[in-house]
Parts: structure tokens; sequence; C-alpha cells
């Protein structure tokens, strides 16, 4: 079996992963590890922006409060402050490594977006934020030499000690035997989220579960992982993943209305279509439950929309609507996790020499629901935290016996895809925007007869089974709802729950 030796191993090439690497480069030999290629990540496909308290009327008191707010009570309020308290400083830090944010009249053009009580959101390119930031990282990772990147090679386990400290990994590739990455200080997961778990989401192909599961066998804690982000307006086409109608677009006037044309949003919460996103997904679901069709209404925007949502006016073209004359078909879909592999303020799991970050890791900022464009900010603010704390542990030394066999990875892509298809399906029927008791038990018995039939050497099938049973088993313990888990048997917020965790 192939070993490979390096200081740092960073599994995953989206914002947190890249900009890990990038403050880890004077620490180390750093090896950036990518299932697929560098640029396939939701941090990419990311087009809303980053947010950040830099304009005049903001401040990060006033962030941290839209934050927890939207949290629904669950947020680590330490957590959230060094997020917020951090934000500004990593702007510059990102426009220093390249990135140029859209200005107008030589200030920093902000948008709104839900939950937001101001403006408060960078871009890039109008709704290329995501694309924008990971090429500019992507630019300085592959200038320096102390940053190597490994493409189309999938982190299949984790190696820990008989002392329990992880050691590196173990990867596959694509008619390759396995081969050990050893990293001398440690590893950092920074695998993104797990939206290709369900049947309708935004996340890209590769995004399919895998840092939670492999965390969850080498002994790591996760913790609410119930917690699940269904964004209100993907567009209403059969694709995965489904095209993103950022929640910026509502920000600039956009209204949500249903086919018989009412703007009906007033009468689920006093914010209407600025509303947290939990509410406005839940809305958007009951209407379409009703056998009404939703669209969003973005005409008021004119020709105007085509220059500050570039992206999205080419898209909804390709689909035959013209934006500034239709109205958007628009349907919620999977987005985001808000819990985790559990971590401490510098990233730290519960096991040694193992870090998170990113939207794999539960550090506490999201609480029960994340407030719009917090995610590329948490991965850029907690990769600075990993890389200095990484960057003061000595080498180890390598655990001589050591060994690890597995089978070669399976590429059947027809079965492979069944699979997929089935579990997917499982998921948004069990464990989707509404989910029941029974739902969910149902759910989790057909898992695990699905679980039987797929062999341990379909490593992404098997990762997504586990992370799926994980999502059921948590949602099944909340009995209550709170943002993005919401129970038809239990619907009502009980301030009890909001110091329980469930940790598995």
């Amino acid at each position: 079996m192939r070993r490979v030796e390096t200081d740092f191993v960073v599994v995953g090439s989206g914002i947190a992963g890249l900009m890990t690497a990038l403050y880890l480069r004077n620490a180390g030999q750093v090896t950036i590890l990518t299932k697929a290629q560098q640029e396939e990540s939701n941090s990419f496909r990311a087009q809303g922006g980053i947010a950040a308290a830099i304009g005049k009327d903001d401040s990060p008191s006033l962030h941290r409060e839209d934050t927890l707010r939207t949290g629904v009570e669950l947020c680590d309020w330490v957590s959230v402050d060094l997020m917020v308290e951090m934000a500004p400083k990593t702007i510059e830090q990102l426009v220093e490594w390249g990135t140029r944010f859209d200005q107008e009249n030589g200030h920093y053009a902000l948008g709104r977006e839900g939950s937001h009580s101001v403006s408060r959101i960078l871009h890039v390119g109008g709704d290329a934020t995501g694309a924008g930031i990971t090429s500019s990282l992507l630019r300085q990772a592959r200038q320096s030499e102390q940053i190597e990147i490994e493409t189309h090679t999938m982190v299949i386990d984790l190696l820990v000690s008989s002392q329990g400290i992880c050691q590196g990994v173990v990867t596959v590739a694509a008619a390759q035997p396995p081969t050990l990455y050893l990293a001398r200080k440690g590893v950092v997961l920074a695998t993104g989220g797990c939206g290709q778990l369900y049947l309708y989401t935004t996340n890209d192909l590769v995004v399919t579960g895998d840092g939670f599961a492999i965390a969850k066998r080498a002994g790591a804690k996760l913790s609410d992982m119930e917690f699940i982000q269904f964004h209100p307006t993907a567009l209403a086409v059969d694709q995965n993943p489904m095209f993103l109608i950022s929640e910026a677009v509502r920000g600039e006037g956009a209204i949500l209305r249903n086919s018989t044309g009412e703007a009906f949003m007033s009468q689920y919460h006093e914010w209407k279509d600025l509303a947290p996103r939990d509410i406005v997904s839940r809305a958007i679901y009951h209407e379409m439950s009703q056998g009404r069709k939703v669209y969003l209404d973005a005409t008021i925007l004119g020709t105007r929309f085509a220059d500050r949502f570039p992206k999205i006016y080419r898209g909804c073209l390709q689909h035959g609507i013209d934006p500034t004359k239709d109205w958007i078909p628009v349907t919620p879909a999977a987005h985001f996790i808000m819990g985790g592999i559990q971590t401490d303020l510098d990233g730290q799991t519960t096991i040694p020499r193992l870090f998170a970050c990113g939207e794999v890791a539960r550090t506490g900022v999201h609480g029960a629901n994340r407030l719009a464009s917090n995610s590329l900010l948490e991965g850029a603010v907690f990769a600075q935290r990993v890389a200095e704390k990484l960057s003061t542990l000595e080498p180890q030394s390598f655990d001589p016996v050591m060994k690890v066999t597995y089978p070669d990875m399976c590429i059947d892509k027809q079965r492979e895809a069944e699979w997929k298809r089935r579990l997917r399906q499982m998921m948004w029927e069990h464990a989707g925007i509404i989910r029941t008791s029974s739902g969910l038990i149902e759910g989790i018995e057909r898992l695990m007869e699905l679980r039987r039939e797929v062999p341990e050497s379909y490593f992404e099938v098997q990762n997504m089974l586990l992370t799926a049973q994980i999502i059921m088993e948590s949602a099944l313990w909340r009995q209550e709802s709170r943002g993005g888990h919401y129970r038809f048997d239990y619907p009502e917020t009980i301030p009890e729950w909001s110091t329980k965790h469930y940790e598995i």
C-alpha cells in the first residue's frame, strides 16, 4: 500500500479547506485532497455573498443579534461573537488574496437578504460570489510550493492510532489501490455538507455527507444533525443539482406569489419575503400542498435584473424564462446543514489532531437555522482558528502497528445511481421540510433495508446511508419544532429544548 507523508492533510477544496491550507503554508507542507475537480464544491456554487458588518449603519453587535435571532436560541454565543468580530478583518484578507468584491461609488456594494436587519452582504460579479472567492484562493494555493492539491482522490476513512490520535487518512482513486496519507501534525476535514442526500437540492453532486460518516466511523462526536436548511427558492425545473435563485433577489425587491397571483408571505411572517429561510420554505411548501404553484416575481427590477444577477439571468433564459417579464417558478430544496462534527472554537474535534471547519463542522454559530450568507463567513473565519492551533502542534510519530485493509472501490454506476435515487426519495419523504414520528421510524427502517443491499466497496453510497441514518435518528429524538427542524406532531418550539443537543 502506498504511503505519503506530509505535515497537514486538508480534505476538501472549498473556502474552508483552501483558507486553512493558505494559513498553514508557512508552518509546513500541506496536502489538499478532493474527490473531484478543485472547483467542485458548494463554495464555488454560492451566489448570494458573504456577510460582514462593514457598512456605516452596521456593527458586529447587530450582526450578532441577527445571527442569534435566526438560530432560534440554539447558537453558541461565544462562537457567534468570534465570527462576527473577525468578519471585517476576514474580508480584508480575502481582498488581499485577490477577491474583487463589487463596488458602487468607491464603496463595497452591500446587498440585503432574509432575516438581516441591514444590508451587509458583499458579493462578486453580482451573483457569482462563491466562484469569485474560491477562484482567487485557488490561484494563491497553486502558486505556493508548500501546498499540493490531489484531485479525484476520495478519502474513505481516518487513520487513528491505538492511543486514539488521528494520524492521517485512507484514500482511493479509480483503478488504484488504497493510499495512506500520513499527517505529521494533523488532519482537517473541510468536506462540506450533505445536500445530495435529498431528492431536491442546490448542492453540488460531490456533496454526499462523506465527512460526517468518516468522522463517525472513527469515533468523533456529531451533534445537531436534525437541522437541515431548505432554501426557499430553487428554480422549479427537473435537474440535479437544482439552480438556485439567490435570496438576494428578494433582497432587491422581488416578491413571492402563488398561482392565483397572491403575494402570500404576509400571512406567514411580519418580515414577509425576507423572513427566515425555514419560515419561507414552509410557507411555500404549504402553498404547494394546497395545489398552488409558487413563483418569484422579480419584474419590478426590470432591466436591472441582468446587471445585478447576470448568472441567474442567464440560467433562467436557458429554461425559457425571462425574469424581466416572467415570474420565475420556484420550489424549496435542501441547501445546508446546521449540525455536524462537534468542535471547539479552534476547530478541534473530540479526536486529538483531527480538526473540522466549514459546513461539516458544528461550531455553534448557526444554531437551529443559519442566517443567510453566514456560511462562507463561517468557513473563512474558523479556517484561521484551525490553522492557528494546528501550527502550534509538534510533529507526531506514527503508530508502527497501524494496518489497514480495504476492498477495491466498485464503480458500477448504474447500480450506484439506483441506490442513490432510492435513498434521496426516502430522505425527501421522511426527513424533509415537515417530519413526523411515524414517518421517521419508517424512514430509518427503509434505510436499514437499503444498507443491507449495498456492498462495502461502494464507499460514497455507504457514507450517504450512514449520514442519512444519523439525520433521521436525530430528527426522531427532537420532539419539538425549531428552525430547520419541523415536526408536524410536535409543532411548538419548547424553551427547555434550547439547552438540549443530540450527540451521536
